[in-house]
């Protein structure tokens, strides 16, 4: 089985690449952030013609969530259990749903702005609910993962030049220790075993040439349990899809496994 997470940065700006990389990339179940678009506006019937259903949460604003399957999709979650507010309303940030007997969740994981700012409160206590929901559906009985964009680089060496964050987001040690609660809850990074190349960032800025320098971060994550883990056979950072006009500031991560 090939699955796939990637922050396309709107659906809407982004579908004729999509489209395209579901044809090139034949990922059997992709996570997506990022979505910029209502649930019933999701393009489902154009990546139904590909062969996949779509399952998909969201509002139209900024975030958005959706996870596409061409190998089945049963049990859809909305949401996280006992899942923060923000400004007194409920983000669409996470969507789980079970595919061919491997459960998924795909997450857009709060920016948190700055340190400090109530929105970073807000990311703390969002990243809590994810480790409830984590140890709710995380029994051993089928391979789990969680995958997405964390907005978390979960070492020095995921981020370009490190002394540039030393008062930002993504990197401060409450964050860290989020994944580590995470870690502690049975899941681990998949990539870092399964990639066979340095450096492997996710995520470049669109400024300051950014992206042709390689100044990026690893963000956009993969956290499973051990069934999962224990079957992937190779992954990879789709660096092509990150260059040319119309790209996304995040590549696709794809993930090998034998289930």
């Amino acid at each position: 089985m090939r699955i796939a997470t990637w922050n396309v940065n709107s659906v809407t700006a982004r579908l004729p690449r999509l489209l395209a990389w579901l044809e090139s990339a034949k990922p059997d179940v992709v996570c997506l952030q990022e979505l910029k678009c209502a649930t019933d506006a999701f393009p489902g019937e154009q990546v139904a013609e590909l062969g996949y259903e779509a399952a998909a949460y969201g509002t139209g604003r900024w975030n958005g969530v959706a996870i596409l399957s061409r190998v089945g999709i049963e049990d859809v979650r909305r949401g996280l259990i006992d899942e923060p507010v923000y400004e007194d309303a409920s983000e669409p940030r996470a969507i789980g749903a079970t595919c061919d007997g491997v459960r998924v969740w795909s997450v857009y994981v709060p920016n948190g702005r700055e340190p400090g700012h109530e929105h970073y409160a807000y990311k703390l206590r969002w990243l809590e609910a994810l480790r409830g929901t984590v140890i709710s559906e995380s029994d051993g009985a089928r391979p789990f993962a969680v995958l997405g964009d964390f907005n978390i680089a979960p070492t020095d060496e995921d981020v370009w030049d490190i002394s540039l964050f030393t008062e930002s987001t993504h990197v401060t040690d409450a964050e860290r220790k989020a994944l580590a609660v995470l870690r502690e809850a049975g899941l681990s990074d998949v990539l870092p075993r399964a990639l066979k190349y340095d450096k492997p960032y996710t995520y470049w800025d669109y400024r300051q040439l950014a992206f042709p320098k390689n100044n990026g971060m690893r963000i956009d994550l993969v956290y499973a349990d051990a069934k999962f883990a224990g079957s992937v056979t190779d992954a990879y950072v789709d660096r092509e899809e990150r260059k040319g006009k119309g790209a996304s500031d995040h590549a696709p991560v794809v993930v090998d496994l034998t289930v």
